[in-house]
């Protein structure tokens, strides 16, 4: 038999050199259990319906369903299969590529009268069906609309 013909690669060479234990070179991992399997599918499915739930909330999920699971196991298989919760990271509101940034007009402008600048700012929060809307200035004025009426 010509072991010169036979391919090496680079963890055999380092067996052969003693950089790598042979047990280490021949080990297989065992692979997931049933049990972590059946979660893996339910997680999956939950992260499909509600993939704005966390850690906490498919722990609890899951323990609502009756398995026997803690933050840290929900924690392990979520990282594994690469899922994360849908939330606002930091620096969402950083322009993108491309993006044009518009000059502040009122930079070195001294104000010093009023009604020189005006600036305003809607917020519009929805409390219920056929309900008020209201809202606020940046001056601190505030105001209620009920539907069919005008503020």
């Amino acid at each position: 038999m010509d072991r010169t013909a036979a391919p090496r690669d680079q963890h055999s060479e380092a067996v052969r050199a003693g950089d790598l234990a042979r047990s280490s070179y021949y080990y297989e991992g065992a692979g997931e259990s049933d049990k972590n399997l059946r979660l893996m599918r339910l997680l999956d499915e939950q992260y499909t319906k509600t993939p704005y739930y966390g850690i906490r909330r498919m722990t609890a999920w899951l323990q609502a369903a009756g398995h026997e699971v803690n933050h840290k196991h929900v924690a392990r298989i979520l990282r594994l299969m690469g899922l994360e919760a849908i939330y606002p990271k930091r620096r969402l509101s950083q322009g993108g590529p491309g993006h044009k940034i518009y000059p502040y007009l009122l930079n070195g402008l001294r104000i010093g009268r009023p009604n020189q600048v005006w600036g305003t700012d809607i917020t519009y929060i929805r409390l219920r069906r056929d309900s008020s809307t209201s809202w606020q200035s940046w001056t601190g004025t505030a105001g209620m609309c009920w539907p069919g009426r005008s503020p």
